[in-house]
């Protein structure tokens, strides 16, 4: 297939700048969808983890006393069709946006556990607007810009493992153990299962694709490997993988759904939110450190993410910076906002938009692209969740390699900015967190910077984040000295 290329003087290629940035317009909606089928996961699963738990009400969220989970996920597709486009058409760059794993857990398990869903969406919102009134003083964009670039690299290589470990744990290559080592590989160390065996056909399948530089390599991974899920299971049988059954399918178990159209009303959900409802439910201090905690946690892996992203898609200039930052990070701060407000949990730029990065895209039609997918996913959810994840992360593995290879630009010789940079890259991984491996590295080079006399060269905004993050890696002995 060949690339169709936009002639420069059409309003479309000047307004996303294809030309110029060395895309065509088939690479774009081939980026589009690829970052669309290797995000589709979030459809099923945030509904899993938000839709099925109830608030200390005793409630599901939409004041239910059953959890409706296809009403949970039209939403989820609704406000990451919404924000992927309004990402593409303001910051105009190749990402995507949806609700943040991680940050959907804690909203989950740590907030609504102790009110109810709509003060802890409230706190949701209340924490997007706080990220937007620091992009629009400047503030957010000025951290950005004072981080030193090896440090930007090494968070571009940490989320590459990051990402790299997620689809390996996603396919069950990669599993936890209740004793002996923390992680295995497969199922009591053996790959005896159908599902890993299509996982890993996949995952060479991917691999040599790229290694040839196919065009639409990792859609094609991708797809060929969902037929193969489907074509297995329809021969074998797996089944969903479970306590008794550890060798199905996670996810999804890949086959043709009975229902292929469906609707839900995602906009009933928008009416369930209470900004200030916490406030009286909990104490103001419980209620001040959660905002704390999701606008750190929201601000830096969303930091992370478009550093990494934008370095594998070449938008990087070599002094550090990525155009339209400012765009971009109002549009992510939005996007906080607007998940608490639809009742989603907030929505963060994804590191998966590598995916079609990788794809050749470089532009923001590829977010708008994705985003028209997500919008279209509301009516054909049932088609969405046919993909498992032994489909999907073969292409988060390969993009993970992708990203890693610019763990050559680093000097190792340099102790100065290379222990940071360890630090940055392992922690994310070891730690399962983005924020995590970035607070570790920024607080250790303000600190051997500080050491050896040259706390002066560090950026005056270095020292308050570095700050910011001692505060948020001691938030439990803080919450344990105040009784809250």
């Amino acid at each position: 297939m060949k690339d169709t290329i936009t002639p420069p003087s059409s309003g479309l290629d000047r307004f996303f700048s294809i030309t110029e940035r060395g895309s065509t317009l088939s690479r774009e909606v081939r980026g589009g969808l690829a970052t669309f089928f290797t995000m589709a996961y979030i459809v099923v699963l945030n509904p899993i983890i938000i839709a099925t738990v109830k608030d200390a009400d005793g409630q599901f969220i939409g004041d239910g006393l059953v959890a409706n989970v296809p009403l949970v996920a039209s939403g989820t597709a609704f406000v990451a069709g919404l924000l992927s486009i309004l990402m593409g058409v303001v910051g105009r760059v190749p990402f995507a946006m949806a609700a943040g794993l991680g940050l959907n857990a804690f909203v989950t398990y740590g907030i609504a556990s102790q009110m109810s869903w709509e003060e802890a969406m409230g706190l949701v919102f209340l924490e997007g607007v706080i990220i937007g009134i620091l992009v629009l003083t400047g503030f957010r964009v000025a951290v950005f810009n004072a981080i030193p670039v090896p440090l930007k690299t090494a968070i571009s290589v940490g989320i590459g493992l990051f990402i790299a470990l997620i689809g390996f744990v996603d396919a069950g290559f990669v599993r936890r153990v209740a004793a002996g080592p923390p992680l295995e590989m497969g199922i009591s160390g053996a790959l005896t299962s159908w599902p890993l065996f299509v996982f890993i056909l996949g995952l060479l399948a991917t691999a040599v694709l790229v290694a040839r530089k196919v065009k639409g390599a990792i859609l094609i991974g991708i797809v060929g490997t969902t037929v193969l899920a489907m074509i297995v299971e329809a021969l074998t049988k797996t089944g969903a993988a479970s306590k008794e059954n550890p060798s199905g399918w996670q996810l999804n178990v890949p086959t043709m759904p009975k229902d292929v159209f469906g609707f839900h009303n995602p906009l009933t959900l928008f009416t369930e939110f209470d900004p200030f409802g916490a406030f009286s439910r909990v104490s103001v201090i419980l209620a001040i450190l959660f905002v704390f905690t999701l606008l750190v946690t929201d601000f830096f892996d969303t930091m992370g993410t478009i550093v990494g992203v934008g370095r594998q898609a070449g938008l990087v200039g070599e002094d550090g910076q990525l155009p339209r930052t400012r765009e971009i990070l109002l549009v992510d701060s939005i996007g906080a906002a607007a998940g608490g407000a639809g009742s989603v949990s907030s929505n963060t730029t994804y590191i998966e938009s590598a995916s079609g990065v990788a794809e050749g895209a470089r532009t923001g039609l590829a977010g708008v692209v994705t985003g028209v997918l997500f919008l279209l996913s509301i009516l054909v959810a049932p088609l969405v969740v046919v993909v498992p994840y032994e489909a999907a992360a073969p292409a988060l593995v390969v993009v993970g390699f992708m990203m890693m290879t610019a763990v050559r630009e680093i000097d190792w010789h340099d102790f100065d900015i290379a222990i940071p940079a360890f630090l940055t890259i392992v922690l994310m991984p070891f730690t399962y967190s983005i924020s995590n491996g970035i607070g570790a590295g920024f607080v250790s080079y303000v600190l051997i910077q500080a050491v050896k006399g040259k706390g002066r060269d560090v950026h005056p905004l270095l020292w308050v984040v570095a700050g910011l993050f001692v505060v948020y890696f001691a938030l439990g002995p803080i919450r344990s000295l105040l009784g809250v």
